[in-house]
């Protein structure tokens, strides 16, 4: 009987304290990362990109999210702990990853929308949108609840300067009400890879990955919430 040899882990990897944050905060931090995915097979395989395009989905009270409609069988992994995989299948045909945050309110459920990356190490696919990335990196259903700090698929730290992150409204959300225009989704300016509607097609501010932006998203909720 022989056994596979088990590969060391990568330097770099991202570990839990890195996704144990709000979603409005883990989504600009996960630009430039890089998305791993280790395929089984024989000599096993590395399917690497970096992450370009993302969205903030920030809890029960955010019509956008899935979480929405309340603790079911099909989002109760967006109320555990953060770093795991929350893959969702959509029209019968597309898988969606997303990454469970930390929560701003505790028993709250909140996660990150993996929408856009760059392919790496000479390897050529079209990653942009959430629908192909997951086709590419052959991300499936069964990876739901995938611990994102395991050996199988996991985040490295990005290297290089930090990215020129544009915030506008999220994609596909129309049915939200009001929540349909939080600049809650995040793109490298600058990645010919981030989906359409293009960021150039929207008025608003980039910034970097240290500034203190997204604070002013929990701002609105909290003034909100004292006018109710």
């Amino acid at each position: 009987m022989t056994t596979r040899k088990r590969k060391a882990p990568h330097p770099g990897r991202l570990t839990r304290a890195f996704f144990d944050r709000p979603a409005i905060d883990l989504a600009p931090a996960l630009i430039g990362t890089v998305l791993v995915h280790r395929v089984g097979g024989p000599g096993d395989r590395e399917l690497r990109a970096k992450i370009v395009e993302t969205e903030a989905y920030v809890g029960t009270h955010d019509l956008a999210c899935h979480a929405s409609k309340g603790r079911t069988a099909r989002t109760e992994i967006m109320f555990g702990p953060a770093g795991h995989a929350y893959v969702y299948l959509i029209y019968g045909m597309y898988q969606m990853l997303n990454v469970v945050a930390g929560k701003t309110t505790p028993g709250d459920a909140e996660a990150v929308l993996v929408r856009a990356a760059e392919p790496l190490d000479g390897w050529h696919a079209d990653l942009s949108g959430p629908g192909k990335l997951a086709r590419a990196m052959q991300i499936l259903r069964g990876h739901n609840g995938t611990d994102l700090t395991s050996d199988e698929l996991f985040f490295l730290k990005g290297n290089g300067p930090p990215p020129a992150i544009v915030r506008t409204p999220r994609v596909g959300v129309d049915y939200a009400l009001h929540w349909k225009d939080e600049l809650l989704r995040f793109c490298d300016e600058n990645s010919a890879a981030v989906s359409k509607p293009r960021p150039t097609q929207f008025q608003t501010p980039s910034l970097s990955q240290k500034t203190e932006a997204p604070q002013s998203h929990r701002e609105r909720r909290v003034k909100s919430e004292k006018k109710h």
